[in-house]
């Protein structure tokens, strides 16, 4: 009898379910007609271990419970992925996969990575080849030493494609003469054109008391804006500003509540329309709806782009230089003046490229480990 195929998915943070979703999905798609000859093993870290952003995407996105719960989180950097690399280690030799995916660039994605490769187990990087060339990011770390010992590299873009070449890549790994960089498209946009209608038709704007495009939506989270309170307190006062013009609804992230409530500046949140994190589906419909997003996140900019709205990123640089390039994107960082002023003058383009893919990201992802297997 032949062995099952035996993918383990390594998962942690919001932005990982989202694109795990689409390569699960196409897995449970083949094994449906094929009498189930793939085994895919979920190891959640628990790097998101608040309900609002880990579970309710387990529930709402269909994505198999996990078979492995680390609970890893609320830790620092080097505890955090030490912890992880242990567990996942232990996990690994139980499991014995033919493949470990491991998707973006968080303290999950390397410890993934790092705990396969070295016991010369195939590792395949989904969002290969990102790069904002700011060492001061801990993501940027990640995701280089991620790309370094992975097998397979699925990058998004083309330009992301480039930055792996420019740096030297494909490199030899401990299980293959060379690495393979595959451009394959972004596998969240292929979750956007899947559960947009569902977004649209379960999703209704006056559960918050908005009105379709009416509003802006807002998010904040990164530890550049979130650990430095000038920048904090900059964006903030301009929202406030932009409040006066137009709602702002703010989804804020637990770590971000926690720091401005301790701050001088909480007060600023009182003209904003604050709720606790959302699940997917809702975001993607306030997303959808939205006149303007202002955000620090790199998937919502992606997104933005996806729905076509205007999106003001606060951060001094971006991996989706795509957006920016195509005018659906501002950087804008994290002068209040200066977000006031491109809040004002923000119209959306009149045309959009296709830099992300035709929405079967996923289906080449899961067709390259099958033929490879």
């Amino acid at each position: 009898m032949t062995r099952k195929l035996k993918i383990l998915t390594i998962l942690g943070a919001r932005p990982q379910f989202i694109k795990a979703a689409t390569v699960s999905r196409a897995i449970r798609e083949y094994n449906a007609k094929n009498s189930y000859s793939i085994k895919e093993i979920i190891v959640h870290t628990g790097q998101h271990y608040d309900a609002n952003m880990s579970d309710v995407f387990f529930e709402e996105m269909d994505i198999p419970r996990p078979d492995h719960r680390l609970e890893c989180g609320g830790l620092g950097h080097g505890a955090m992925t030490g912890r992880m690399l242990e567990k996942i280690e232990e996990i690994l030799e139980k499991e014995k996969p033919d493949w470990v995916l491991v998707y973006g660039d968080t303290n999950s994605t390397l410890a993934g990575a790092l705990a396969a490769s070295k016991m010369h187990i195939q590792v395949a990087h989904v969002e290969a080849g990102l790069r904002s060339f700011n060492m001061a990011m801990p993501e940027e770390i990640n995701r280089i030493l991620t790309d370094r010992v992975s097998n397979y590299l699925f990058s998004p873009t083309e330009t992301a494609v480039k930055n792996l070449e420019h740096e030297g890549f494909p490199f030899p790994t401990a299980t293959k003469d060379k690495q393979e960089i595959l451009n394959v498209g972004d596998v969240m946009f292929d979750a956007t054109l899947f559960y947009k209608s569902k977004a649209k038709e379960t999703v209704n704007l006056e559960k918050w008391g908005l009105d379709e495009k009416g509003y802006s939506l807002c998010t904040i989270h990164r530890a550049e804006n979130t650990d430095d309170h000038n920048r904090l307190e900059s964006i903030f006062q301009a929202l406030r500003e932009i409040s006066k013009i137009m709602p702002i609804i703010l989804p804020l992230h637990p770590r971000t509540k926690k720091i401005i409530s301790e701050s001088s500046f909480s007060d600023l949140l009182s003209t904003l329309k604050v709720v606790d994190p959302l699940s997917y589906i809702e975001t993607q419909r306030l997303e959808m709806g939205a006149k303007l997003i202002l955000t620090d996140s790199g998937g919502m900019q992606k997104e933005a782009f996806f729905h076509k709205v205007p999106c003001i990123t606060l951060r001094d640089e971006t991996e989706w230089v795509e957006t920016t390039d195509s005018g659906w994107n501002k950087l804008v960082s994290a002068n209040a003046d200066k977000i006031v002023d491109v809040f004002s003058e923000t119209q959306a383009p009149e045309e959009q490229l296709k830099y992300y893919g035709d929405g079967q990201s996923a289906s080449r992802i899961f067709n390259t480990l099958m033929n490879e297997y």
